[in-house]
């Protein structure tokens, strides 16, 4: 037994250097009148030496946050954080009518090279307003491990935009991915210019392992987006946004979301414009009685095929990492998804809700 514990001997690292910001600055939670500040410190760090292999490094990470409040409407702020003083921006939202551009990607992780290749052309293309973030930003949202690199490849475009994350199956539910990115509850929504934006926590398998228990949490939520959706009908476009996707070209994942699929009336009900998914490592887009279904899962996890794209609704499918910029105006949005080496792939308009 004396030597088994020895073989796991956890130590405190004696040569750290001191407390270092590992992440941000980040902005989320922004609104017209108030943004929050958000950078990951290391403060200090953990080996684990296990029986056999290499020896892993866990750094200690937390959150220092300020939230600026009394902001003006579709006004750009400049700031600089943390004991660096490390600079960023970040723009409050516009009043109805006003033109705004966001962007959509998501399932950054496991590859780190190609993530940072995905991001320098998403920078490339210019900087957006706000993020919609689908979800895997790690392969596990438990390692603390993993973060720090997350945080550094997307660190150009968070310090210059709203970061507005949905949870994926990669985050494990994690409180990690709730203190660093400052998110109280797992779905919420929020408001940019005639846009609203409901984002859903599609992750039932790690909620619990109670059956009851998910369904419980899924009915709770699926209440809460119906009511969402009814107290947001006045805005010119509704939007959708989670991990896993109703509809997929990916065959061995065909039926695997059937949540997310008995969801579809439910948006139809309430006329959403369009939803914006993850968890399917390539980029697809559907058309269903009105309504875009867009896929964009590739930020840098290792690409499925798309091998079986869906009969009568499929407008594009590509194996290929890959973002989407949308360029919201009035009632008109247009959408272009640019793939890893700066292509546009794919042209589209969303329409507005009837």
């Amino acid at each position: 037994m004396l030597k088994f514990v020895s073989c796991l001997f956890l130590a405190v690292a004696s040569g750290f250097a001191g407390p270092k910001v590992v992440g941000g600055p980040i902005v989320v939670n922004v609104t017209q009148r108030a943004a929050t500040v958000v950078w990951i410190v290391q403060s200090d760090e953990a080996t684990l030496h296990p029986p056999t292999g290499a020896a892993k490094v866990s750094p200690s990470l937390h959150t220092e946050k300020t939230t600026f409040t009394g902001l003006q409407a579709n006004t750009k702020y400049t700031f600089e954080a943390g004991p660096d003083h490390a600079a960023g921006s970040f723009k409050t939202p516009p009043a109805p009518g006003e033109p705004f551009r966001f962007v959509a990607y998501g399932d950054t992780r496991t590859r780190p090279d190609v993530h940072r290749k995905v991001m320098e052309q998403l920078v490339k293309h210019g900087i957006p307003d706000f993020v919609t973030f689908t979800g895997d930003s790690v392969a596990d949202g438990a390692d603390s491990a993993l973060w720090p690199l997350f945080f550094d490849i997307e660190r150009e475009l968070l310090r210059q935009a709203a970061f507005f994350p949905a949870l994926g199956n990669h985050e494990r539910h994690h409180s990690n991915w709730n203190e660093y990115l400052q998110q109280a509850k797992p779905y919420y929504s929020f408001n940019w210019g005639n846009a609203h934006f409901s984002v859903l926590d599609s992750d039932l398998g790690n909620v619990s392992p109670s059956k009851s228990a998910r369904d419980a949490y899924w009915a709770e939520q699926c209440r809460w987006l119906e009511d969402d959706l009814a107290a947001n009908q006045k805005a010119d476009f509704r939007f959708v946004v989670a991990h896993h996707p109703p509809y997929t070209a990916v065959k061995n994942r065909q039926g695997d979301n059937p949540h997310m699929t008995a969801l579809v009336p439910t948006m139809e009900k309430y006329r959403v414009s369009a939803g914006l998914f993850g968890h399917d490592h390539n980029y697809q887009r559907f058309l269903k009685n009105g309504i875009q279904y867009i896929t964009t899962g590739g930020g840098g996890a290792p690409l499925y095929d798309v091998d079986v794209p869906p009969p009568g609704i499929t407008q594009k499918v590509m194996r290929i990492e890959n973002f989407v910029s949308i360029t919201v105006d009035g009632k008109m949005a247009k959408a272009e998804t640019i793939a890893i080496d700066g292509q546009i792939i794919d042209q589209f308009e969303i329409r507005a809700g009837q």
